[in-house]
């Protein structure tokens, strides 16, 4: 569900958020956070090396489990929280031992939903299992690609990966992307899609809600002056000038394929993602 605001300023007249009514609290659990120090951009020097970035509400980092080690031991879903350094929201898990972590939450849980790793674990909402044992055509996110390693695949809010096949010590996924790729079967994944899917439709309303995020403005290139960007200066509003493309730094950025050919994950590619249609 989105959150309509009252149209009463201009900043609130186009302002759509989540409505935050599915999170069960509003205090993190102290043990596991810690404050991450903001360097807001800038190296060892001070010297700033990513545009764009400074300011920011304080925030506490919590520590999320992405592995869930605890085989055959189940947990209980606490509480479901706000989660600042992601987009998907997380859920307390007191385990059966009295051990408490953060996971991501998946979409749909509640509080008092029991989950658990293992082998066989059923095939329900939030359990954790190893991909060969989950049937096809189910969803799954927090997907590991090395198995122990921890889940890399399918974390942000509203993905996951639909298996297609399990063949040959391997499981096909189908990412959100389109992009259809090969994962060792030995894996975890858990069951479900992320939370939060609806955080792709929040419209900030104003300026100032980047800033609380820390993101500071972006000046277009065509509104500079030619010393400081190959699209800069002329008198009035002026095309690029420029044949390709170009970075502030003059590196063509665009027709060009990024991803490195060399790469040994290539092979495990069935298939890459589907090119958009520019408008």
């Amino acid at each position: 569900m989105m959150k309509k605001h009252s149209n009463r300023t201009p900043s609130r007249r186009q302002m759509l958020t989540v409505d935050y009514s599915v999170l069960t609290t509003d205090k993190p659990y102290k043990p596991l956070t810690f404050r991450i120090k903001s360097h807001a951009g800038r190296n060892s020097a001070g010297r700033i090396t990513m545009r764009h970035q400074g300011g920011g509400n304080k925030k506490l980092y919590r520590l999320v489990d992405f592995r869930q080690g605890k085989i055959g031991v189940k947990g209980v879903v606490e509480t479901i929280e706000y989660d600042p350094y992601r987009t998907a929201f997380i859920c307390l898990i007191k385990y059966a031992d009295g051990v408490k972590t953060y996971i991501i939450a998946p979409q749909g849980i509640t509080v008092g939903t029991e989950i658990i790793a293992a082998e066989t674990a059923p095939l329900k909402l939030g359990n954790r299992l190893p991909l060969r044992n989950i049937p096809v055509g189910y969803q799954v996110h927090n997907v590991e690609l090395r198995p122990g390693q921890g889940g890399q695949l399918a974390r942000s809010a509203g993905s996951y990966a639909e298996i297609l096949a399990n063949a040959d010590g391997h499981t096909d996924l189908k990412m959100s992307s389109g992009e259809i790729r090969k994962v060792l079967w030995n894996g975890y994944a858990t069951i479900g899609q992320v939370s939060n899917s609806e955080h792709n439709l929040v419209v900030s309303g104003k300026a100032g809600r980047s800033r609380w995020l820390g993101i500071r403005p972006t000046v277009r290139g065509s509104a500079m002056n030619p010393v400081d960007h190959p699209y800069g200066g002329g008198e009035g509003r002026q095309p690029r000038g420029t044949k390709r493309p170009k970075d502030t730094w003059g590196n063509i950025t665009g027709g060009r394929k990024t991803r490195n050919k060399r790469k040994a994950s290539s092979k495990l590619i069935v298939s890459r993602r589907p090119k958009r249609n520019r408008k």
